[in-house]
């Protein structure tokens, strides 16, 4: 027995659909803020020309670590092009490098764990984030952070790693703040 699909029912899943993908949207925009606020684009280079819809690109941002003041990554990110990356619906891969610097006189604001997310970013509309996690060497001094992505059903081994020695900042800053002094 054969049943034809009538109008009805095309017109009740397109519906269901809209609402599906509105309510996906609005919780992710709902989701709170994690670690630092947005980063700052450093700038774009195209990699892929796309005759009728935009290029796909590498992407570089700078973001300052919220929890370790003088600290500053950099990642660069693949951004897909095309309708899909235009509309925000393409996933993204997980190639992303990282380099992390001193940039001014190191001091701890609070106590941190190790491990914890110093950067979170969605990378898809759906399943999967960029995360720059931070840590502590403390036997070296030195605070190393790790950048990888993630998805819901199962991780990314693609990372990249980058470490920041704390070191004195100018003749005049001779206290030297230990991060493993402030690890919980």
């Amino acid at each position: 027995m054969t049943r034809s699909v009538s109008l009805c029912d095309v017109n009740l899943l397109s519906r269901w659909g809209v609402s599906l993908l509105l309510l996906v949207v609005t919780l992710g925009q709902a989701a709170p803020a994690v670690a630092a606020d947005e980063p700052d684009l450093i700038f774009r280079r195209s990699t892929v020309f796309k005759l009728l819809s935009p290029n796909d690109k590498l992407a570089t941002y700078g973001v300052d670590d919220p929890e370790v003041d003088g600290v500053a990554c950099h990642f660069t990110v693949p951004e897909k092009g095309g309708f899909k990356g235009w509309l925000g619906l393409a996933e993204e891969v997980s190639d992303i490098s990282l380099a992390c610097r001193q940039v001014g006189p190191i001091h701890f604001k609070d106590k941190m764990s190790q491990g914890d997310d110093m950067f979170s970013k969605r990378r898809s509309l759906f399943f999967k984030k960029m995360q720059i996690v931070r840590g502590c060497d403390a036997k070296r001094n030195v605070l190393v952070y790790m950048v990888y992505s993630d998805r819901l059903i199962e991780g990314s081994p693609k990372n990249s790693t980058s470490s920041v020695p704390i070191m004195p900042w100018g003749a005049s800053e001779t206290n030297v703040q230990k991060c493993g002094e402030f690890i919980r």
